[in-house]
């Protein structure tokens, strides 16, 4: 006898139970109950009424594994009209990664390396940055992994220039509207917990792993998230007395934004920035379990075969691009802070 017959009956609802009763695959409860034997259920008491256990007192109620296979079903039934929307919106994605892929790949290292020592102190400013760079990209080209780098940065600077790109607006519009902000705060809820791997399963199902744009989206999603939260809540903490005197002195919506609240709240836009290149870093060496090239590739061939110095060195190259990228962001930071508080 079933542990919930007795509730079924008392409700009535014995025949309506009866009639839908098929003779369905063994539930995990009673697979485990068949494996431990009868006492299996009465070691805790009375089971908790999960699905699987209330199939076995009424089988018109599905047992967990229909949820799954429902889930399942109902996201390949709307597949082709997702991928048929979401293609042509996300395949300038595909285009912008192996155009950056192509430049970085096929420039030489004579040009690659003052090409990025140029740019590292035009955002910074700091020789020691800027030294500590070209040590850096110099380590990378004698243990012939500058190649591979340079494939990892360039995913990294697309990805994070497009979160910058869609966030930025995104924390404009959170910051102007309470009722936008609960709506979007629940979303980057669900993106900041998701667990990485996660993810890439519908992604999968979406595009074909050939596509560059697979692993952009997951990136993307991951990783635009600080700079949303950040935005809205720098815009939020300007000074409510320099509104009102943007709004006495006759200034539009635009102006008020663009001259006033963006320029105060740069520092914790540029915050979220430099924990966005973080975050597409770290999502960047997940997503080459489905084909993004670069250092994470040669981290899953040392798992996969057991070659502990391929996988420590990219490791190790993982982290210099990390610190690299972290100390050049951080000293954009103070150099704004800085020129900031001189004006």
């Amino acid at each position: 006898m079933a542990a919930y017959d007795g509730v079924f009956d008392t409700l009535g609802l014995r025949d309506w139970c009866d009639e839908g009763k098929e003779d369905a695959p063994v539930s995990m409860a009673q697979l485990l109950a068949q494996t431990g034997g009868d006492d299996a259920s009465e070691a805790g008491g009375l089971p908790f009424p999960s699905l699987d256990v209330l199939h076995e007192a009424c089988g018109r109620i599905g047992q967990t594994r229909d949820l799954t296979a429902g889930l399942e079903e109902g996201f390949l039934a709307i597949r082709s009209e997702l991928k048929f929307v979401l293609d042509p919106i996300t395949q300038p994605l595909s285009w912008m990664l192996d155009a950056a892929l192509w430049l970085f790949e096929s420039a030489p290292w004579f040009i690659m390396i003052p090409a990025l020592l140029l740019l590292t102190y035009w955002v910074s400013r700091s020789k020691s940055v800027t030294g500590f760079v070209a040590a850096v990209l110099l380590f990378f080209g004698f243990i012939d992994h500058f190649g591979v780098a340079m494939q990892t940065l360039a995913i990294v600077f697309v990805c994070t220039g497009l979160s910058v790109v869609l966030g930025v607006p995104i924390g404009i519009g959170m910051s102007k509207s309470d009722t936008a902000q609960r709506t979007i705060v629940p979303i980057l809820d669900l993106l900041q917990t998701l667990p990485t791997f996660v993810y890439l399963i519908p992604l999968i199902f979406l595009f074909s792993v050939t596509e560059s744009k697979l692993y952009g989206i997951a990136i993307i999603l991951y990783a635009v998230v600080p700079v949303i939260r950040l935005t809205d809540l720098g815009i939020r903490l300007v000074d409510r007395d320099v509104i009102e005197a943007a709004n006495a002195f006759g200034l539009t919506a635009w102006q008020k934004l663009s001259r006033v609240e963006l320029p105060l709240a740069l520092p914790n836009i540029m915050a979220g920035v430099n924990q966005t290149i973080m975050m597409s870093l770290a999502m960047v060496v997940i997503a080459s379990l489905v084909s993004a090239p670069g250092l994470g590739v040669l981290v899953l061939r040392g798992i996969r075969n057991l070659e502990l110095g391929v996988g420590l060195v990219a490791g190790l190259g993982i982290v210099l691009l990390a610190v690299i990228l972290d100390r050049v962001s951080k000293a954009a930071l103070a150099r704004v802070d800085t020129g900031r508080k001189e004006r």
